[in-house]
């Protein structure tokens, strides 16, 4: 069955957020254009770009895909949290292109030189502008020779392809390279390949020297536009960017640990720096770490004041009076359980600072859980009085409504609490479901816990919730996965000396890899052969690399 035809207008965001469109979605997300979604299935960034690295100090990449810079400047992607880049866009100061904070001192600069510098990128060669206008108008004058050349090295479909193509007709190396480009241009998905892609793509070619773009201009210039336009646009596409920025100019602030140096004591690209906030299945940061570690140091630093663990807007929703409440808070030591009375869900384990995004979520969970369970659903009319819009999310319909916000939340990794049930500590859903000749809801109490409910701050000695021995052993798995993560991509990785001269000296050899870039799907074991021999000479010097530190006593550096 083929894919789904492209759209007319591919890959183009629209000026404004369609409201008539958000208004069909039971749970409505006005950030949905701040994103960097997961694109096709390519290797993972790092790994990539050491395989890039190590086959052009071998000789044998002949389309010259490392020489053109292109794998520098592409990201690994990243965990997304909108309301930091609000944050930022509202701190921008466009005169000096640069984010600032409170005291008007630069937190990191959106130029060319600070995108270089942070990638370590030095070059002399001459760099040629990118331009996305020039790209399309090139895209739309392709000639059938062009399209051919893209089927014979890019595609594993016996059949020709013009474009858009959808991704499942790419190669390995056809999906890596769009995987490269796409998010450089500011693309959202390569679901379809377009023109502009495929003209980027044809720049690789055995017969050609490819152009090295200045990306960071390009990159640059994007993130100062979409900076300056996000309070009526809502679209962004460069959160990595700014994450990597953000680490790089303000790495002191944070307190994991990150390692800056190689091991000749030479500055490394930031991408190698941590993976806290990288997104990946393998990650050993959870969410959680993710909050509290990255975003919260960063909300603290933009903002005149720390945020506080739960807002006041927070408290007040949850607490509006002294009659009126519908849930709890509970701070434990690290973590932050929200209880809405009436619902019979297990409460999720928020960050500790917990950012109204998740805040949100969790409020429509549970909430609309507890309308559906003792009104809506038993055939009365809802008497749950619901907030249509927290933060920047929309509730359009309740039923399915909480159940995509359990979605979103569980999508994140999160773990959740014990199940308190009923909870209902100030008879607030039992009275209401006596007055519609409902039974009562008596509560379960449990003092130990209900007399920390709604604290302003943790304190020592109050909520730890017990750990089991699972848990245990998987956070100190996950500590040293962490600090495992940093050695493994200590260096960019190169091949021994003899190997490096063999593959460049042999014309055989070279003639073999050139067989192997155009052939199609029925030809696939040869390249799977060359990618797994590549595999096991990263995986000995990865063992080379790990051992060199330990002998000479070195550690990964600890920002305090």
């Amino acid at each position: 069955m083929d894919p789904p035809v492209a759209p007319i207008a591919l890959n183009v965001a629209p000026l404004n957020a369609p409201q008539r469109e958000l208004e069909w979605k039971p749970l409505a997300d006005l950030d949905y254009q701040i994103t960097e979604e997961n694109l096709m299935s390519s290797k993972h960034h790092i790994h990539l770009l050491n395989e890039l690295k190590i086959k052009y100090e071998s000789g044998i990449d002949i389309l010259g895909i490392w020489d053109s810079s292109l794998p520098i400047f592409k990201l690994p992607q990243v965990r997304q949290f909108p309301d930091l880049i609000h944050l930022c866009a509202e701190h921008y100061d466009a005169t000096q292109r640069a984010v600032i904070d409170p005291s008007g001192l630069a937190i990191f600069y959106v130029t060319p030189e600070a995108i270089r510098e942070m990638l370590q990128f030095k070059t002399k060669k001459k760099l040629v502008p990118l331009s996305l206008i020039d790209l399309i108008k090139q895209g739309a004058k392709l000639t059938d020779a062009q399209v051919t050349k893209l089927n014979q090295l890019y595609t594993s479909s016996d059949t020709m392809r013009y474009p858009p193509i959808h991704n499942v007709y790419l190669n390995q190396l056809g999906r890596d390279l769009a995987d490269m480009i796409s998010p450089i241009l500011g693309y959202n998905s390569v679901e379809f390949v377009d023109e502009t892609v495929i003209l980027m793509m044809l720049m690789f070619a055995l017969d050609k020297t490819p152009i090295c773009y200045d990306y960071a201009t390009y990159i640059s210039d994007k993130i100062h536009e979409q900076l300056m336009n996000l309070a009526r646009e809502r679209m962004f596409r460069y959160t990595s960017y700014i994450y990597h920025l953000i680490l790089y100019y303000q790495h002191e602030k944070f307190s994991f640990p990150m390692r800056r140096m190689d091991a000749q004591g030479k500055v490394r690209s930031v991408v190698y720096w941590s993976p806290v906030f990288h997104s990946r299945p393998d990650t050993p940061y959870t969410y959680c770490e993710f909050i509290d570690l990255f975003i919260y140091p960063t909300m603290s630093i933009l903002m005149s004041s720390p945020p506080p663990r739960l807002t006041e807007e927070m408290q007040r929703i949850l607490h509006l009076s002294k009659v009126y409440c519908i849930g709890d808070w509970y701070f434990y030591q690290h973590h932050t359980v929200i209880r809405i009375y009436g619902c019979e869900l297990a409460p999720y384990r928020l960050p500790r600072y917990v950012p109204m995004r998740l805040f949100a979520l969790e409020y429509f969970r549970q909430f609309g859980n507890a309308d559906v369970l003792h009104f809506s659903g038993k055939g009365k009319k809802a008497q749950l009085k619901v907030r249509n819009q927290l933060g920047h999310f929309i509730y359009n319909k309740r039923e399915e409504g909480w159940q995509e916000a359990d979605r979103m939340l569980e999508s994140l990794g999160l773990e959740t609490s014990f199940l308190w049930t009923p909870y209902d500590p100030n008879h607030f859903i039992s009275m209401k479901r006596v007055r519609y000749r409902l039974s009562s809801y008596n509560h379960l109490r449990i003092p130990h816990i209900e007399q920390y409910a709604n604290l302003s701050e943790w304190q020592e000695g109050t909520l730890e919730e017990p750990i089991t021995q699972e848990e245990l052993a998987l956070r100190e798995k996950r500590d040293l996965l962490k600090i495992a993560d940093l050695e493994l991509c200590t260096q960019v990785y190169s091949l021994p000396g003899t190997q490096v001269q063999a593959a460049a000296s042999s014309s055989k050899t070279n003639q073999q890899i050139i067989q192997t870039v155009g052939q199609t799907s029925s030809k696939g074991k040869e390249k799977e052969m060359e990618e797994q021999q590549v595999h096991q000479q990263e995986v000995q010097h990865e063992q080379v690399q790990q051992e060199e530190p330990l002998q000479q006593g070195q550690q990964p550096e600890q920002v305090q």
